[in-house]
């Protein structure tokens, strides 16, 4: 290579900072990917800033607002000041001192950089809506070209950090991953997998569209990541563009036909889910790396949650006769963005309502499940959908923000991470559309003294590990009663260890792979640092070298349980979204609440006691949207509504007489000087 290397610049990755309460993504995990970026760079002999946040006793040099509120954060000398191990500077690499916001002002870091326009910067750090905003601002504005690690920043103010990201994304800087961004300036040619087929970039039921060329993603099976299985396309302007006029064009006609000659054509549509039921379940074990049983379950639930749509679009009221009165339009174009993980029970839950309600939908899947998106397209092509009424548009999350920020779209539905949320909200708030998010849960269950232990260990399993507990209703922490602890934890390991672990083509296999090496890397690095912090952490499955023969050929973890009572700590307050179960104690009752209710999200609860009383008290203060009595967590109903509280959900619930609610419209109508008996129809 040629060209002068990037430039990385690690900001304000000091202690003081990356122990803030509210910072998002969580300090381990902003520490791990700058760490890896930072590894990178030094491997590849490229040049690495530091740069510190930093004032002296001697001569105050805090911005007026510490000196305000007389914040002693990165005073030099103390432990705050430092940064975490992983992330102190070498030899040679300089540490360059701010009192301000940004890296490039009243610093000497000028002298540490090559001249404006050689060479690109790498930004890493926090906080995203503060210092690295700035720091990127004033870097543009110099003539760099400059790059952030968008897996590698963090802020405590996740909304306006997200405002940042996107404002800074369209104007000075481009974003990307750690991965990605090392991949781009390395010597020589970037390892290519080989094989697999490039899916198109939009399908709109009647044609497909190549997309760009370039910027296409492989998809690995989980279960042998030495078989590629596809390669996922960006959808740009133009695909997305193209979806949503073509939506457009089909929704009017679409919405006067009668609901009969809609649920006529859903119920074509079920046939054939009914007919393909094991096939597809094949697919989603090879594609997602989802077990037979749980796949077979999953279209189960999708078939209910269609029937359930049919029967609830036919029940929608009538407008009522009288010189005034109220009615229900469909919204228009629906945008919908769903994960990975149920990628035939989630969209089909939420796409089916809003067609049988009138509406028209541009489907942006996750990109393991994209491939489910496109046979799913096909099918509602066969059974006679107006082509364009339903279209999929592929990519990452790039695509989902061009969908959501389309002009024409006139609704957002969505299920994915909390990330995802808060970009769902920017798109939705600042084109003034309605918005429905379910966003994943912190699930907990508490199991008392009084419960059938053995029974409430054998569900808590199940629930934390099934599908490698890659599922929002996952159990991911139980709260038990300290008298009660070991022998519940006897019950749960042997629980666990008769679950069945490995390729989920196999009967009787319940925990199958994560679905990447990147999932894989995620949920292994937040146990590490759980046990750096001295969690007691008891593998239940993996020993006699099983761990590493699944591992040499899918991304396999074992079930695996975390003793952790300080409720401070990561592996309790990040949703692991992995085979890991965080196992707490709590002396009392109100200490086992306050424990349930100590998380930001709140999806769902489970209660295992033979007390009314304490029944009637967690039916009365549990935060969470779906409380349960006697069973785990996971698993829901297709009848009722589906939504959480607090960070687990925005808009309406999912499902159930929610539908109604965010695919349709209420409109007043008066008809002033006529008949009731004979109103405008």
């Amino acid at each position: 290579m040629n060209d002068p290397p990037p430039v990385l610049l690690l900001i304000d990755l000091q202690n003081d900072f990356l122990s803030a309460p509210r910072l998002f993504p969580a300090a381990g995990q902003v520490t791990a990917r700058a760490a890896r970026l930072l590894e990178g760079f030094r491997g590849a002999a490229w040049p690495v800033v530091h740069v510190w946040t930093t004032w002296r006793r001697g001569s105050d040099g805090r911005m007026a607002h510490w000196r305000c509120a007389d914040d002693q954060r990165c005073l030099e000398g103390t432990a705050g000041h430092a940064t975490p191990v992983p992330l102190r500077p070498r030899g040679g690499e300089p540490v360059v001192h701010k009192t301000g916001f940004s890296a490039f002002q009243g610093t000497d870091i000028a002298r540490h950089l090559p001249q404006p326009g050689s060479a690109p910067l790498v930004l890493a750090g926090v906080h995203l809506q503060g210092c690295i905003r700035t720091s990127v601002l004033d870097a543009y504005q110099l003539g760099y070209e400059v790059w952030v690690a968008e897996d590698a920043v963090a802020g405590d103010d996740p909304l306006h950090g997200e405002i940042s990201r996107r404002y800074l994304a369209a104007r000075a800087a481009a974003f990307a991953p750690v991965e990605s961004l090392l991949g781009r300036w390395s010597e020589g040619e970037p390892d290519r997998i080989a094989g697999g087929p490039i899916l198109p970039a939009a399908h709109l039921g009647d044609r497909r569209l190549a997309g760009a060329p370039g910027g296409a993603l492989p998809h690995l099976s989980p279960r042998r990541f030495s078989l590629p299985l596809w390669w996922v396309p960006q959808a740009g302007a133009r695909e997305v563009g193209v979806a949503v006029e073509t939506a457009r064009r089909r929704v009017r006609e679409w919405g006067r036909r009668p609901v009969r000659e809609r649920c006529e054509l859903v119920e074509a549509l079920l046939r054939i889910l009914e007919r393909e039921a094991e096939p597809l379940a094949r697919r989603l074990a090879v594609e997602i790396g989802k077990p037979l049983a749980y796949g077979r379950a999953e279209i189960d639930f999708a078939v209910e949650l269609v029937r359930a749509a049919i029967g609830n679009a036919q029940r929608l009221p009538s407008p009522l006769g009288g010189r005034a009165t109220s009615r229900r339009l469909p919204r228009g174009i629906v945008a919908l963005v769903t994960p990975w993980n149920n990628p035939a029970a989630v969209p089909l839950g939420k796409l089916i309502p809003a067609v049988l309600l009138g509406n028209a939908v541009v489907w942006k899947p996750a990109p393991p499940g994209s491939a489910v998106a496109l046979e799913l397209l096909d099918w509602l092509a066969e059974v006679g959908f107006p082509p364009g009424l339903v279209s999929v548009v592929c990519g990452s999350r790039s695509t989902a923000e061009r969908l959501m920020d389309a002009p024409g779209v006139d609704a957002v539905t969505l299920t994915g991470s909390e990330a995802a949320g808060l970009t769902a909200v920017i798109a939705a708030a600042g084109r003034g559309v309605p918005l429905q998010a379910e966003l994943g849960g912190n699930n907990g269950a508490i199991v008392w003294g009084d419960a059938d232990l053995d029974r409430a260990a054998g569900a808590v399993a199940e629930g934390a590990f099934g599908m490698a507990g890659q599922r929002c209703t996952a159990t991911r922490r139980v709260i038990v009663e300290r008298g009660s602890l070991e022998a519940f934890m006897e019950q749960l390991v042997s629980a666990a260890g008769r679950l069945g672990w490995g390729d989920p083509l196999r009967a009787g296999v319940s925990v199958g792979p994560l679905v990447s090496r990147q999932a894989l890397e995620r949920v292994a690095g937040t146990v590490d640092r759980a046990r750096a912090q001295g969690c007691s952490v008891i593998p239940v499955q993996g020993g006699d070298g099983r761990k590493a023969a699944l591992s040499r050929r899918g991304f396999y973890f074992p079930p695996t349980i975390v003793l952790a009572d300080n409720p401070r700590f990561e592996i309790v307050q990040e949703e692991t979204f992995g085979p890991v179960l965080v196992v707490q104690s709590a002396s009392g009752w109100e200490e086992a609440i306050g424990l349930l209710n100590g998380v930001r999200q709140g999806l769902v609860a489970s209660l295992f006691s033979s007390s009314p009383e304490r029944r009637d008290s967690f039916l009365e203060r549990a935060q969470a949207g779906v409380l349960k009595l006697g069973e785990a967590t996971a698993g829901v109903a297709a009848h009722l509504p589906f939504g959480g509280w607090k960070r687990s959900g925005l808009g309406p619930p999912e499902h159930g007489e929610s539908d109604v609610e965010t695919y349709t419209r209420l409109q007043a109508l008066y008809f002033g000087g006529m008949s009731e008996a004979d109103p405008p129809r």
